[in-house]
């Protein structure tokens, strides 16, 4: 399930309906303590809890993001103090060689994120935080790595150390903070992915209104072109759909852009584009029943969509939205 950190305006919605931050915890089934971290956007929330917030503060999901036009000046001040406190502190830490030590050598042996990440018992966003220089490491989690890529831990800090000695880790280093900064900056999105200024490949983006909600999908016919998110980058099977339906709720805008990967595996919590044709499409919200059986949600009105084990291949992940 895709887990992503950003500045919010969840605390201000929250006490304009008059909820507390105990309601909201029960609501999402996490702690109070982990309400508090969300709200000051320290701690990282998935695609799922996103909406059941939306749906609990009744509403629209791109109102809880903060934006340098609308959001409070402090709000925004203060997540701008927040990230660069976190970089000083990685800087200080040595975390950014680590990161870019490790993608090195995984990148050597020619593992993916995803075959390190499950060998050393750890999520994907997890372990891609480490790899950007943006958590730090304990010692039993070293050792899990170091393990996955089939190394001893002495082994491996001593490669690390030799990459940083021959200058091999600087170009990663920038690439990362390059990259970091585009996430984190507010721009009243769930990633700066749309950012003008940004260099980079552009991505077709694709689909007009269908019937019942659902969007047709002519891969001959694109409507436009827009940047491609950083994490899709050597992904040439991705493309991006206009969200032109309403049947996901008022909680993403018309305009929306999603960014779908189809080679990415789907997973409970995550939206997803469901190809009922080949050219016509369902946009759901992947769930899973007492059966472990996957299965669609829309709404307006609710609807189950029942999933096949034969149709897993008709799911294309969204990896990211563009408000």
């Amino acid at each position: 399930m895709e887990e992503i950190i950003f500045p919010n305006q969840i605390r201000m919605y929250r006490r304009l309906r008059g909820r507390s931050m105990q309601e909201l915890a029960d609501h999402l089934s996490v702690s109070l303590s982990a309400i508090s971290k969300i709200e000051k956007g320290y701690r990282r929330v998935d695609q799922e809890q996103l909406v059941r917030v939306a749906e609990f503060l009744d509403c629209p999901l791109q109102d809880l993001f903060v934006n340098e036009q609308n959001s409070q000046q402090e709000v925004v001040q203060s997540w701008r103090r927040e990230q660069e406190r976190r970089n000083k502190i990685n800087e200080k830490s040595g975390l950014k060689t680590l990161g870019a030590g490790l993608r090195q050598i995984r990148n050597e042996k020619n593992l993916t994120l995803i075959e390190v990440a499950e060998s050393a018992d750890m999520t994907l966003s997890v372990y891609h935080r480490i790899e950007m220089g943006q958590r730090e490491v304990s010692d039993k989690e070293f050792k899990n790595i170091a393990k996955a890529i089939n190394m001893e831990p002495d082994e491996l800090r001593e490669q690390i150390k030799a990459l940083e000695e021959k200058g091999m880790l600087e170009e990663i280093i920038q690439r990362n903070d390059a990259k970091y900064k585009l996430l984190s900056t507010p721009r009243g999105a769930i990633s700066a992915f749309g950012n003008a200024n940004q260099d980079g490949v552009k991505i077709s983006v694709y689909g007009v209104a269908g019937k019942d909600g659902d969007v047709i999908v002519e891969f001959s016919q694109e409507t436009k072109k827009v940047q491609r998110p950083p994490q899709l980058y050597n992904k040439k099977e991705a493309y991006a759909l206009n969200l032109c339906t309403r049947r996901l709720g008022s909680l993403l805008p018309t305009r929306s852009i999603l960014f779908v990967d189809p080679q990415d595996v789907v997973s409970v919590g995550d939206i997803a584009v469901y190809y009922v044709t080949e050219n016509e499409a369902k946009i759901i919200s992947i769930r899973e029943d007492e059966n472990g059986q996957l299965y669609g949600l829309r709404w307006n009105p609710d609807e189950r969509i029942e999933i096949g084990n034969n149709d897993l291949h008709n799911l294309h992940k969204v990896v990211a939205i563009y408000l």
